[in-house]
């Protein structure tokens, strides 16, 4: 099978996920909001799907390392995505939609880490880097940003809904001729996952990682409030994401140039060290135009870190637990930090408003960046000393 052949479906797979996630991610918010939400209560249903994700996200890759496929489990977490974002849309009280979400993100989450973790493994197989085919679902992220923000801001954000469900069943369709994996290798029992909590170096990592990916994370829920907060409309909110996922697609496309020249951990610094400079002139801004030119950091700071981070847990998982690590790995960067992120996140901005939070987040991001470098000093010098 050629590389076009065998990549294209997965390229397709990427681009319309995230055409769909976008506009959860992206304006589930305001459309709570117009529910008739509060902050904190926003913030509840946004942490519902990363508090959900945390169990979700080890059980489906479990899931398919033991029966050694990924197609099959896509296709089940896609028709599950179906059912339950029918339902969720119809839902009005807060606890009626607390329960619905939590079955709407079991079954989605894992769908955009089984996607990158299947770009991870065709990256390596055909020799090309990650990022290539990463960035295709970053330009689906983007073209929705923007499309669908103007179109919510034409027709209501009411609808959303609807092009939620255009770009789901285009997934739904792309799973069917995904091409699945290959492991030449036993299928894992449960014993074998304590092999990864027993790795102190990925335990360590995540650990110091879920510093910064808090702040990402509540970013991810409350940017299109802060730029509602400093007078935004709907359509800013998807020319902001736009922007801000545009750079990321660049970032990922031109990653083989720039990241095989230095260890992962020096991108993961760098990438800290950006987020919290970021975060920091978020506190800053006093006009929603300010956050929208500052999205441009979103692929330097997004981008960096997380292909970097991918890269480095990679070499720290034994190939048969591929999945499993890669969904424990997508547990903490979005389910205990987005869990953290949304419900400090939601009760900071109702209180104190957007500029005190992202001050906050700018320290959080300063500290793990701190610690990051210290990780870093340890494993070059085991690494000097094992050699």
């Amino acid at each position: 099978m050629t590389e076009k052949h065998s990549l294209l479906p997965l390229k397709t797979l990427l681009f319309s996920f995230h055409a769909a996630n976008t506009i959860i991610l992206s304006f589930l918010p305001l459309y709570l909001q117009f529910k008739g939400l509060n902050g904190t209560e926003i913030g509840w249903v946004l942490a519902t799907g990363p508090l959900i994700s945390i169990f979700s996200q080890p059980f489906w890759g479990y899931m398919s390392d033991k029966y050694k496929t990924v197609q099959r489990m896509l296709f089940i977490c896609v028709i599950g995505l179906l059912l339950t974002s029918v339902i969720f849309f119809q839902m009005n009280g807060l606890i009626a939609l607390l329960i619905v979400a939590t079955l709407f993100y079991f079954f989605s989450y894992p769908i955009s880490s089984f996607g990158d973790s299947l770009a991870q493994r065709r990256a390596d197989e055909l020799e090309v880097s990650f990022g290539t085919i990463r960035t295709w679902g970053s330009i689906g992220f983007a073209t929705s940003a923007l499309l669908i923000g103007e179109l919510l801001n034409r027709i209501g954000i009411q609808y959303m809904m609807w092009p939620f469900l255009f770009f789901a069943l285009l997934t739904l369709i792309v799973v069917i001729r995904l091409e699945d994996v290959t492991v030449d290798s036993e299928p894992i029992q449960l014993h074998d996952v304590t092999q990864l909590l027993k790795n102190k170096s990925f335990m360590f990592f995540l650990l110091i990682m879920m510093l910064i990916t808090i702040g990402h994370r509540a970013n991810d829920s409350f940017i299109g409030l802060y730029i509602h907060q400093l007078g935004g409309s709907e359509g800013l909110v998807g020319l902001a994401w736009f922007i801000g996922v545009a750079s990321e697609a660049l970032v990922f496309a031109f990653s083989a140039l720039w990241f095989r020249k230095y260890h992962p951990l020096i991108f993961v610094i760098i990438g800290s060290i950006l987020y919290s400079i970021r975060w920091f002139l978020f506190a800053l801004v006093d006009t929603p135009m300010l956050i929208i030119s500052l999205q441009f950091l979103h692929g330097l700071t997004f981008g960096v870190f997380y292909t970097a981070s991918m890269s480095y847990i990679t070499r720290l998982i034994p190939n048969i637990l591929q999945s499993t690590g890669h969904l424990i790995f997508y547990a903490a960067f979005f389910g205990v930090s987005g869990v953290i992120g949304s419900l400090i996140g939601g009760r900071w901005m109702e209180l104190f408003g957007g500029s005190y939070l992202y001050t906050v987040l700018g320290i959080l991001a300063m500290i793990g960046a701190t610690f990051l470098i210290l990780y870093y000093t340890i494993v070059k010098r085991k690494t000097i000393n094992a050699n």
